[in-house]
Formats: C-alpha cells, sequence, structure tokens
C-alpha cells in the first residue's frame, strides 16, 4: 500500500495524517473542497467535492488505499449531512472501487453506537445504535463498507474515532474515556494502511485510557497499540467542575444523546 489519497486533508485530523505520513509512502494524495497548503515531495494536492462524481473518479487514479476523513464531522441538519456524509460516502466508496482501489479506512464515530449504556463496555460487535443524524451517516458507511468487503472483495477498516481535539488533550471528565491522541490517531490509521490484509473490521479509535469503556479485542490482529493515556489529565478535567446532562451522562454518545430527545430513558436498555 503504497499510494494514499486522504479525503478531508484539510480538516483537524486530515492535516495531523498528512503532516505524519508525508514521506512513508510513495504518494500521498491530498483531496479536500477546502484550499491546501502547497503540496511538498510526495505529495499531489486535489480540490474536489464528494458530490462531483467525475472529479472524484480522476483522484482515484493509481491509488492504492483511500482514508476517507471528509465530510460533516459533527451533528447537524439533515440537508447538510445528507450530501456530505450519505451521497458523498456512497460516490467515494463506488469510485474507489471502480478504481480498483484495495483498501478503503473509513472515517467511522463512536457516535454510530451512543445510545449504548455507559455503564456497559462494548466491543466492535455490538448493534449500531447511533445517536444523531450524523450518527446514522457512520452507520451507513459501516454498512457501505460492509457491502463493498463482502461484494466486491475490498478490504474495509472502519475506525470509531473517539474524541480526537485540537489542543491534543480531553475536554472534560466524559473524554478521559474517549480521548484519542494524535499520536495514537497516527499509529491507529499506520496499522490499518500497512498491514498484510484483512476483510471486514471494525475498531473503536481511543488511546491506551484507565477509562476506556470500548473493547477492541477482537481486532487485535491489525495491530494498534496505542501508546498514550488520558488520566494525565485526570486532575485538570475534574477541577473544571463540568457537569454532565442527566441524559448525556447514561450513554456512550454523551452530549449528542441529549439534542432533541423527548424519549424515556427508561426504554433505552
Amino acid at each position: 500500500m503504497k499510494k494514499i489519497l486522504l479525503t478531508g486533508s484539510a480538516g483537524l485530523i486530515g492535516k495531523i495524517l498528512r503532516s505524519a505520513l508525508k514521506g512513508q509512502y510513495e504518494l500521498i494524495r491530498c483531496m479536500d473542497v477546502a484550499e491546501q497548503e502547497p503540496g511538498g515531495q510526495g505529495e499531489e494536492i486535489v480540490q474536489c467535492d464528494l458530490r462531483d462524481v467525475e472529479k472524484l473518479r480522476h483522484a482515484m487514479r493509481d491509488i492504492d488505499t483511500v482514508i476517507h476523513l471528509a465530510g460533516i464531522s459533527v451533528e447537524d441538519s439533515w440537508e447538510k449531512i445528507l450530501p456530505a456524509n450519505i451521497e458523498g460516502c456512497y460516490n467515494t466508496f463506488d469510485c474507489a472501487h471502480q478504481a480498483g482501489v484495495r483498501r478503503m479506512i473509513f472515517a467511522s464515530s463512536n457516535h454510530a453506537v451512543g445510545f449504548h449504556r455507559r455503564e456497559r463496555f462494548i466491543d466492535t460487535q455490538v448493534e449500531p445504535r447511533p445517536d444523531g443524524r450524523y450518527g446514522v451517516s457512520k452507520v451507513f458507511g459501516e454498512a457501505l463498507g460492509r457491502l463493498y468487503a463482502d461484494k466486491y472483495g475490498m478490504q474495509v477498516a472502519c475506525l470509531r474515532i473517539g474524541s480526537f481535539r485540537p489542543d491534543n488533550k480531553p475536554a472534560d471528565v466524559r473524554q478521559l474515556n474517549t480521548w484519542i491522541s494524535h499520536n495514537d490517531m497516527i499509529r491507529l490509521t499506520k496499522a490499518c494502511i500497512d498491514h498484510a490484509g484483512f476483510h471486514f473490521e471494525v475498531i473503536y479509535g481511543v488511546s491506551k485510557n484507565l477509562r476506556n469503556r470500548w473493547d477492541n479485542t477482537l481486532v487485535k490482529h491489525l495491530g494498534y497499540a496505542p501508546q498514550d493515556n488520558a488520566e494525565e489529565f485526570r486532575d485538570e478535567m475534574f477541577a473544571k467542575g463540568i457537569k454532565e446532562d442527566p441524559v448525556s451522562e447514561l450513554f456512550h454518545g454523551a452530549m449528542y444523546c441529549p439534542m432533541e430527545f423527548v424519549g424515556d430513558v427508561d426504554k433505552i436498555q
């Protein structure tokens, strides 16, 4: 896997990965709808909207692995989620398949399973329980990944990313569970690029946190070995004194669960 297409390369995670992967592979093709820094040695810059199928097909030429980060990265209206995370995700998978791309690394999210109770440890085989429209779009992306793996033989890894922060530390007590450091995000991505071969995998993007409640045991073979621990920020997070919403504190998806919530928490078991 020597030629990489990185979609969403102008975003928060995209910029970190672009910098980290540069020079480690023959080509990093950096694609985003936004303007980017000029490409250096071993880089190519592509400006492309995921709805522009012709440009997207062109961006896939000669690519071995797609790291698909592009799209809306937070809860939002369906009018924004639909073109970016549904239509755009389908276009990305399908254009990759048509171009003969062998491997797709899809940026899913913990919000695909956000309405599981936080009191329970959850593994990579729990049923989808999205906590919003954004979470639904990630369930859709994982389902697409399964389809393209089973039907078309593409190798697909879905990364259920936890709390990736611009300042590289948790924002609150809850994120002592869910934080993933910049370096561990790089380790996770490289593990999926460099692995000899797999079929379809789901893996939680989380650091080696003492309070982690997401179980990656079933995907140890991918070789992801996180090194960082959010516990080093424990005192700082508790000193903030931020109290969670009563609905938020019950579920893995936290702050997305109370948004527009009019349900009955006792029925969500």
